[in-house]
């Protein structure tokens, strides 16, 4: 499964340059494990990330002057960001489930045969 369940630290998040670098669709999740916002969303996208296991989850937590969030713009939390191939595709802050469900929708589908 690709569900991130804790939160990785500064010492222990990729840096940004790493996850440009990350091939495929990735779901950056930036939060704290005591916001009441993020732990009301996580079982909500455990589901999500469940049903896409091609998403690669990596969940960070962000705080004031933590250069991985600030890269990123991140003000509040939860804030999901998609990336393909290394470049931002979206960009959710605070989304209601409903805005979530649809971005997995939209994102996660497979993409067209060629």
């Amino acid at each position: 499964m690709s569900f991130a369940p804790e939160y990785l630290d500064p010492d222990h998040a990729p840096t940004r340059e790493q996850l440009d670098q990350r091939k495929g669709l990735v779901l950056v999740e930036f939060g704290t494990p005591w916001c009441g916002y993020c732990q009301a969303a996580a079982p909500g996208v455990k589901a999500l990330l469940a049903r896409h296991p091609e998403v690669e989850h990596v969940k960070v937590e962000d705080g004031p002057g933590r250069a991985l969030g600030r890269s990123f713009r991140v003000k509040l939390w939860p804030n999901f960001v998609w990336m393909r191939d290394g470049a931002v595709v979206r960009q959710l802050a605070r989304p209601s489930r409903t805005e979530l469900d649809a971005s997995f929708h939209e994102l996660a589908r497979p993409a067209p045969a060629r």
